[in-house]
């Protein structure tokens, strides 16, 4: 590499700013070690690795510019990178005025967009769903429009921000997906749009299970503020993720109650259009928060039965989600002292897991590994351990949590 690489900019960088490697490993939740091979060239950053230094060292882009001419992106960087390059906002180029038909047309992007999630990880869509909110609040803020398009283009709006929170919360950004929850939040309550506010409701309560591991009160009220007007799948995704709190706040009968909700909305049809950012709650979806329900409150008769029915189902190129789903079925067989079972269910999430941009299913394998080291002799935990181990020599895309479900 040449003076004008990342590594020569990055060593400058560092020392500009009176940093030495073990702050920078501070500050960006690298490893000291591989701070120094980045530094001379020994190993090439990830698009999201070259960002948090870029943020660390205030370069303003510079790191991931240099980070970007580098060849051999992997596939998902490129579908990522590619799409930001072949979707301009040109909606945001013909004047102030904005058409009653603008919302819409955002609404089909933001839908397009959405379908990344399944494929692609938080770290890789992060900023790209970061951008459209940023357009669309550019043009709540300095667009003319009549107010039933004002309040099509909040609540369009707050849906943007809500795919971007979720996408900054599976990267680890817990600060920034906060902040857009609560901006989905505010857009949705000016757009008078009650399921979008429960929504928003119901991902705040989800991050703060992960961080905290309590949230039945935020979730409670997210069902109570999409109301029974709802449609019915908006009704069934509120009451899965309430039973799920209520799963890790160890109440059985709580559980219980929103998962039967839940799953009787499921089977509701009213005739109103279903929102899209609900096209992906169905029949399996409510076996896999039973599932996961049941596993967290140690019951694998229940739990086991739904997992399995569900991963049959479940698509492998839905890697993160299945990967994450395959942690907790592994819990629920080493509860049912299935040690074999849970070990080659674990090694399966590890395979599937090993190029996702997000740390979730990496922090859920070192959970389940904990729970094997007992067992830490057996033939097939110590395949898990080394894949795990593995795993973990590549650059976090984010600091852990304290249980990032």
């Amino acid at each position: 590499m040449t003076e004008q690489s990342f590594a020569a900019r990055l060593r400058q960088l560092r020392h500009e700013r009176g940093l030495s490697l073990r702050g920078l490993a501070k500050l960006t939740y690298h490893g000291k070690s591989y701070l120094h091979e980045l530094e001379t060239g020994a190993k090439a950053p990830s698009p999201q690795v070259a960002r948090r230094l870029d943020d660390a060292l205030g370069a303003m882009g510079e790191l991931v510019a240099l980070a970007g001419t580098r060849p051999g992106l992997r596939r998902r960087e490129l579908v990522a990178a590619g799409l930001a390059a072949a979707l301009p906002h040109s909606l945001l180029t013909h004047g102030r005025r904005i058409g009653t038909a603008t919302p819409a047309r955002l609404l089909e992007r933001t839908a397009r967009l959405r379908r990344l999630d399944n494929h692609l990880g938080g770290a890789d869509t992060y900023h790209l769903y970061a951008a459209e909110v940023d357009a669309t609040a550019r043009l709540v803020r300095e667009g003319s429009y009549r107010d039933d398009t004002g309040r099509q283009l909040l609540a369009v709006l707050a849906e943007q921000a809500q795919l971007a929170g979720w996408s900054a919360f599976d990267a680890g950004r817990h600060d920034d997906a906060e902040r857009l929850y609560r901006l989905s939040l505010s857009a949705a309550h000016d757009a008078d749009d009650a399921a979008l506010a429960g929504n928003g409701l119901a991902l705040l309560a989800y991050q703060q299970l992960a961080l905290t591991g309590r949230a039945t009160d935020t979730a409670t009220a997210a069902c109570e503020r999409a109301g029974t007007t709802a449609t019915p799948r908006v009704r069934a995704l509120l009451h899965l993720r309430a039973a799920w709190a209520q799963a890790l706040a160890g109440d059985d009968g709580a559980t219980h109650r929103h998962l039967d909700l839940g799953i009787a909305c499921l089977a509701e049809h009213d005739g109103h259009a279903e929102p899209d950012w609900v096209y992906w709650v169905d029949a399996t979806e409510g076996e896999i928060m039973t599932g996961r329900c049941w596993a967290v409150l140690h019951r694998p008769v229940r739990a086991v039965p739904a997992l399995e029915r569900a991963m049959l189902r479940f698509d492998d190129t839905y890697a993160r989600d299945k990967a994450l789903y395959l942690s907790w079925l592994a819990d629920a067989y080493l509860d049912a002292n299935e040690i074999e079972q849970a070990c080659a269910t674990a090694v399966l999430a590890a395979r599937l897991s090993a190029d996702v941009g997000s740390p979730r299913p990496g922090q859920r394998l070192e959970a389940v590994l904990n729970r094997l080291s007992p067992h830490a002799a057996l033939p097939c935990v110590v395949e898990l351990s080394a894949l795990v181990a593995e795993a973990a020599k590549r650059p976090p895309t984010a600091p852990p949590t304290p249980d990032n479900r």
